[in-house]
Order: structure tokens, then sequence, then C-alpha cells
């Protein structure tokens, strides 16, 4: 194991009885699908997209359970820390297992019984090969062109009489079976087979510490795992694993691998292509459901739909309809996406999750209009929470009046008509669009004037903003008298 990961394993309900779903008949296990040592969950660096099983959607649909397991069995780099900054990522993305977190370090007894059942019927056996030992004979291979592999030298049978080294802590190996091969047909690529002469003796556990391979096997067999899903640069682990499962005696599932999301250059997607942390894409200002429904989609399809909830997917979902081909991260669709999700989310939602962006950028939400009324204004036209708060900034800031701007605007007839305009305002019964609306079209016809005479003037003497929404709902939100000392003062 070489750095901290989630595992999300689905169990079926216990009185559950027959299942029409093809691939939810069985609990799963899904490899993690973001992760990275330091703790941060990770877009693309495991499978092709998050697949609706470890969100819960599919296995709950038929009657599953979603229990967490987080694999920290690397003592340096899975510190309490790391795994924080992985269940903070899975709450934003609204993970919510039923069962869980299952450490594998509160295990540790368990794969011990194991292996201790393993050393005694001769299916494991102690290594006492020093690490050097062990780079000289992989130098050796690689100068007579053969591929680096141990060599089984502390196999049982090729060590007699030899004596066991002094102050060597010997490591724990699995006994690979030397004749065959192994085959499974994978629900993504389908049939794949690997020699078994291609394998060698896998160590199982260093210093008491189970390995990942020999971990994970252990605990989908003691939590009755039946698919597993992952992404495709864990293929190679498979036939290990599978090896395991049947010196175990244990029921061998069904592997699915997922190939990686890449870049828009063909490459694995990476820093270098810009955010790839899942709470990073918090901060950018996504919201979690169109990040779920984009991941979904990617090496997933069912006909043309683009758009769906998780119920709807727990609907449509199918292993069969996954792509054996990657995918190429589409930033632009990515943000037209979470626009839809922003056009459909509730004001008062929006409200709370764009105010603190907008007081780091200065504003002062108690200086402004209803922060639920602005964003139900914006939002149409904000494809990210980030663009919002920019939207809505002038809201909430008292900006300076760029002079020389005005002095533009207030030309060729503005200025008069800004007065006339601040007139028909001040006699307003009542301040709604549709009055404010009637006042500028009243305005525009008594001095024959195009809309931009009027509105450009009250773009930057009252919003002081480059973009406005429409200009008589926004006026509204301002609210009369600050629209009204905003032109005097711009008249002055």
């Amino acid at each position: 194991m070489s750095r901290p990961t989630i595992q999300p394993i689905l169990f079926k309900k216990d009185n559950h009885e027959g299942n029409s779903h093809p691939h939810c008949a069985e609990p799963y296990r899904h490899d993690a699908p973001w992760n990275r040592p330091n703790g941060d969950l990770l877009l693309g660096s495991r499978p092709l997209f998050l697949p609706p099983f470890s969100w819960g959607a599919v296995p709950r649909h038929f009657g599953g359970k979603f229990l967490l397991r987080i694999e920290d069995t690397d003592q340096v780099r899975s510190t309490k820390e790391a795994v924080q900054v992985i269940l903070d990522g899975m709450k934003w993305l609204n993970l919510d297992y039923d069962e869980g977190p299952v450490y594998q370090m509160d295990r540790l007894a368990r794969y011990q019984e194991v292996v201790d059942e393993m050393l005694a019927d001769g299916r494991a056996y102690y290594c006492y090969a020093t690490p050097e030992e062990l780079d000289a004979l992989r130098e050796q291979q690689r100068a007579a062109g053969l591929k680096p592999r141990y060599d089984g030298r502390w196999r049982p049978e090729n060590c007699v009489g030899r004596p066991i080294p002094e102050g060597v802590k010997p490591v724990i190996r699995f006994r690979n079976p030397d004749e065959g091969s192994v085959t499974w047909n994978d629900a993504v690529y389908g049939p794949i087979t690997v020699s078994n002469a291609e394998l060698d003796d896998l160590i199982i556990m260093r210093n008491g510490i189970p390995t990942y391979n020999f971990a994970v096997v252990v605990d989908d067999w003691d939590m009755k795992v039946s698919h597993v899903i992952r992404g495709a640069d864990h293929i190679n682990n498979t036939p290990r694993q599978i090896n395991i499962y049947k010196a175990l005696g244990a029921e061998i599932p069904v592997f699915a691998h997922l190939p990686l999301i890449c870049g828009q250059d063909g490459q694995k997607l990476s820093k270098r292509h810009g955010t790839v942390s899942v709470l990073e894409y918090e901060k950018q200002g996504y919201l979690p459901e169109a990040i779920f429904n984009y991941l979904a989609r990617l090496g997933w399809g069912h006909g043309n739909m683009e758009k769906f909830s998780r119920e709807e997917l727990a609907e449509v979902f199918d292993l069969s309809d996954c792509s054996r081909a990657s995918a190429r991260i589409d930033w632009k669709k990515l943000e037209w996406l979470n626009g839809q999700y922003m056009k459909e989310a509730d004001d008062d939602r929006l409200a709370k999750l764009v105010a603190l962006r907008i007081e780091a950028r200065g504003g002062i939400i108690a200086n402004g209009p209803d922060l639920a009324s602005v964003c139900g204004l914006l939002k149409s036209r904000s494809a990210t929470l980030e663009k919002l708060a920019e939207a809505a900034l002038f809201f909430y800031a008292e900006n300076a009046v760029n002079a020389e701007e005005a002095a533009k605007v207030l030309a060729d007839g503005g200025r008069e008509a800004l007065e006339l305009f601040a007139q028909k305002l001040k006699a307003l019964d009542a301040e709604t669009p549709e009055n404010v609306y009637h006042c500028i079209q009243e305005v525009m016809a008594e001095r024959s004037i195009p809309m931009k005479i009027l509105a450009n003037p009250l773009r930057v003497l009252v919003c002081r903003a480059d973009r406005t929404p429409q200009i008589d709902r926004t006026l509204c939100l301002i609210g009369r008298d600050k629209v009204l000392a905003r032109i005097a003062e711009g008249l002055a």
C-alpha cells in the first residue's frame, strides 16, 4: 500500500431477495476514484468516472448499502489529516455512506490470522532477501534482457539447509502458482488472460502490516463483496488478487476496470491540466450535483441523456454501457452543465453558498439588497458560484465612479435623460420592475432616444459595473433611495 485511499463498499440488504438489475444483484466494491498521498480526493487519478455505485445511487435503488473502507496501512502517508481531507471531499459531494468508515489498520489481527493459516500450510512463506540483494537480482535480470521479478529463492524447497541471516526482518510472500494462467471476464474489457509465469511471489505482509493486494482481498472476502469496480491501472493487480482469492477459497468477484480520465491533450489528467482536487472544484464555484452528473457521464452513456439526477441514473445505469476508451475532460462542457444546475438551484441555497465569496471580494452583504433575490436575478447568466459572486458584487460594494466613462455616457443627451428619469422615478407610487420599466420607456419616448442613451448612464453612475442584468429589476434591488442618491452624485 503506497497511499491512503478510500474504498466504498456496497452491500445488499440481508433480507433482499431477487434483483432484476444485471449488475446490482450483489454488493459492490469500487476502488478509490480520487486519491493521492496527501489525502486530496482527486479527479482522474483512478477510474474514468465515479461510478454511481460508489455514490450509493444504484445499490440503494436495488436494496443495497454503501460502506466506506479506508486503506490506511501506509503509516507515513496515511495521516489523520489526509483521511479528513478525503472525508471532507466526500461530504461536499454528498457521498453519505451507510456504514463505516472501516479502517484497515483496525483489522491487523484479522490479516495476521489469515497469514498465519497460509504460512502453516505452505500457501505463504518467509522471505529473508535483503533490499540490496533484490536490487542486485533485478540488475542482473535487466542485463540479461529479462523481466525483473523475484526468483523464489526463499521458497521452502529452494532454501533447504540455508541458514537464516541474522538481523534480517523477513517479509511474507504469497506462493503464486507456477503453472497455468489466470483468466477473468472483465465487465468492461471482456476476457483477459495472464500467464502465471509472468507473476512472481508477491509480498503480502511486511512488519505485521498487510500490503494492498493482500488486504483488499481479505476485506472483500470478509465483506462478501461481489463486484470490484476500479481504474484500468489496476488490471495488472487483478491476476495476483485472483490467485489469492483462490488460495483462500474465497469466491472471486466480478471485475470491471474503467479507463482513466485524460486531459484535452489525451494525456492522463494531472495538475498541469488544471484543477483536479475535488475541493478545488468547490473553491472554483462548481455545484456537487454538476460534478456528479459530469463524471458519471464520462465513459458511460444512455442515449442522448446528458443531465440526470442520481435517482434517474440508478434507473438506467448498466456496466455494459461503459466505454473502454479513455475520455477527455471538457472544461467548457463541465461549466455549461454547472450553469444548468445553477439556473435550477434554489435562490436561498445559492445565497448561502455565494455570500462568503462576495465578502472575500470586499462586498458587505448587510449593506445591499436581499442576496437570495440578487441570486435569482443573476443565476441564469452565471455558470459558477465564482461568476455569480463577481456579477453580484456591485450590489454590495461601494465602487468609485469611473470619471472618464461618466463623461462619455453623460454626453449626447445622457445627462438630460438621466435627470428626467430621476424625476419620474421619484414620483412613482410603487417601486416595481414594471413601473421602473415604464419610466424608462417614457424617457425614451419623450427624449426620442435609444435605450443606450439612458441605460449607459444608469450602468456607469448607479450600478457602477461593467455589465448588469435587466436594468429595471436591477434598479429595484438597489433601491430607489440609493438610485436617486447616486444619480444626484453623478450629475453634480
